[in-house]
Order: C-alpha cells, then sequence, then structure tokens
C-alpha cells in the first residue's frame, strides 16, 4: 500500500481502536491509557503512516508552523538569528518556514502574504526600514508578528532588540577615553532607522559630550559588505587628517577596514583603532582579533520566538517591546 494513501482510519483498524483514539495519540493528548497508546503507534510504524499536517491545521484551526522572514540567510549576522528562533520554535513543537527578503520592500509585502496564504501561526519579521506600508500588512495580519533585530516607528507591533545608540555611545566613550579626538564612522544605510536614528545619533552625541566636533569627511556610509568597509579604510587614509579611530556599524565592514588599513601599510590597533559591532565569528577570525559591540543575536532571536509563543498561546505579556543588555568586547583592534 502507497503510505500517502494511509488514512487515520486504517491506523485505527490495525489497531483495534477508534478514529478518535488514534487522533488523541497523533496529538499527544494524554487521556489515552498506555497500552492502548502503544498499540496505536505501532500500528502507525507498521503502516508508514505520517499525518497530514495540513488537514490537521484545517480541524484545528493551528498549522504549528511559523513563518520567518529574513533579509540575507548568508549573513552570519542573520544566521545566528535565524539559530535562535529555530531552538526555540523546535523547542515549543513549531516548525518553521524560512524566507529571504533581499530588505526589499516588495519582496516582504509579498513573502509576508504568501506565509499568511500557508496558515501560519505567526511570523517572526527581520528587514531594515519599517514603512507605514509594512506597519499596515502587519497590522492586519490574522496572526501575531513580532519583529527581531528591528525598530517599528510607533512601537506598534512588539519588538526585540538592544538598546543601539547606547552601545554606540559606550563604544564611542571609550575609544575617547583612549585618547582618541579623531573618531571616524562607518554607517549602514541611514535610511534604516537603526543606523539612522540611533546609531549614528550615538556617534554624534558621544562627541559632543566629549567637546569634539563632527566632522563629515569622517563619516562613510556602507551598505553592510567587506568591500564598503575597503572602501571606507580609502577614503580616510586619503584625507590630510586621518583619523586616530573607528567605530564601524558591523563586523563585516570591519574587517574591510582593517584590511584596507593593513593593506596600505597601517599598524591596527598602534595607527589606527578600529571597534566592530554585532560580534559575530568574523571578530575573533581576523587578525588582530576586533573588539566589538556584542549584540546577542542568538537572544535576539531566541526571545522573540519565545515572545511569539506567547501571543500565538494567548498567554499574557508584559511588555511588547524587549530591550536586552549589549557589552563591549574588548580584543586586539584596540590598545590596552
Amino acid at each position: 500500500m502507497n503510505n500517502s494513501n494511509i488514512t487515520i482510519y486504517d491506523v485505527a483498524r490495525e489497531a483495534g481502536v477508534s478514529m478518535a483514539t488514534v487522533s488523541r495519540v497523533v496529538n499527544g493528548n494524554p487521556n489515552v491509557k498506555p497500552a492502548t497508546r502503544k498499540k496505536v503507534l505501532d500500528a502507525i510504524e507498521n503502516l508508514g503512516y505520517r499525518p497530514n499536517a495540513v488537514a490537521r491545521g484545517l480541524a484545528s484551526k493551528k498549522t504549528t508552523t511559523v513563518g520567518v522572514i529574513i533579509p540575507d540567510i548568508a549573513s552570519i549576522f542573520f544566521a545566528e538569528l535565524a539559530r535562535g528562533i529555530e531552538d526555540i520554535a523546535t523547542m515549543y513543537n513549531y516548525n518553521i518556514i524560512l524566507c529571504n527578503s533581499d530588505q526589499n520592500k516588495e519582496k516582504e509585502i509579498h513573502l509576508l502574504n504568501t506565509l499568511l496564504g500557508k496558515q501560519v501561526d505567526g511570523i517572526v519579521f527581520m528587514g531594515g526600514t519599517i514603512t507605514e506600508e509594512h506597519v499596515d500588512e502587519f497590522k492586519r495580519s490574522p496572526v501575531p508578528i513580532v519583529l527581531a533585530a528591528t525598530v517599528c516607528p510607533d512601537d506598534e507591533i512588539p519588538t526585540v532588540n538592544i538598546h543601539y545608540q547606547e552601545a554606540v555611545y559606550d563604544a564611542i566613550k571609550l575609544l575617547v577615553e583612549r585618547g582618541n579626538e579623531k573618531i571616524a564612522l562607518v554607517s549602514g544605510p541611514l535610511e534604516d532607522p537603526i543606523n539612522g536614528e540611533y546609531k549614528f545619533k550615538g556617534y554624534r552625541r558621544a562627541l559632543e559630550e566629549s567637546g569634539l566636533s563632527l566632522n563629515e569627511d569622517y563619516v562613510h556610509v556602507g551598505d553592510y559588505t567587506y568591500d564598503s568597509g575597503l572602501e571606507a579604510a580609502e577614503k580616510f587614509l586619503s584625507l590630510e587628517d586621518k583619523p586616530s579611530a573607528v567605530f564601524v556599524g558591523t563586523d563585516e565592514m570591519a574587517l574591510g577596514v582593517i584590511h584596507g588599513a593593513q593593506d596600505n601599510g597601517l599598524n591596527i590597533p598602534k595607527d589606527m583603532e578600529v571597534i566592530g559591532f554585532d560580534n559575530t565569528r568574523l571578530a575573533a577570525m581576523v587578525r588582530p582579533t576586533l573588539t566589538t559591540v556584542v549584540q546577542p543575536m542568538y537572544d535576539i532571536g531566541a526571545v522573540a520566538m519565545r515572545l511569539l509563543t506567547k501571543f500565538m498561546n494567548n498567554e499574557k505579556v508584559e511588555d511588547r517591546t524587549v530591550i536586552l543588555p549589549h557589552r563591549i568586547q574588548l580584543r586586539d583592534s584596540t590598545l590596552e
């Protein structure tokens, strides 16, 4: 018999029980005698029966599936986040459908509607700029949505982040305390509020409080890639008055800055100190190893997924806006 044609009826007949009993076993209902449960499980194994998740979803209105939309699974940063989501989803018996959006608004909204069409029970969303159109779509969603490492303009949608402005402020103050007065910034695209609204403001506030003026020549806007870090290094080293330290918005761009400086004969950290952001595995792979702001990506993913399970199960949620702690991991790209 073809396994895909085997139904709950066949299992019930094989085990000599009612279809309701088989259903209870398949759905993990505890109200089944151990001996009966064993008979049903043996019949399932003998017949090779696979419960149809879609059919079960139609009956229970739940598919125990969660949609996850991330910009790029190839990025170490987002891979760590996805891992945190996956582990907690597994713990709570949810399956995941993972989609790449390339941070393209049309694609993000299309994926959102595709996942809703697949009857997911909830969605974890990671993106850059959250527009009014995004918020309208999120509000129209029949299932809960949680944003991870993504900020919502009006705090209308639940989010899990760190305090980005404070994190950059702390990093710049550290460089100032080490005697740096010429501190450059390599940022991701400023349209993303995490960069434009929070990280850039943290940089500016720390400079102002330290009595240092903001030099536009010391600001380079990259696109999160290693190559844009190389470009930033070239730009800074072509200046008459070169920066003595650089804060970089992601570890990958920071590697570009370090290598660009080294290619031009500079010693990191003696000639130029560098601090990155994220504390991905890259930070320990580069030489000198990279001092970086620890954004706990795995934890952000895990907490976002746990928050989503609370909404999906109608549990009480104390705080819809979760801020996780950050710290600075000192390594060799900054002076002692």
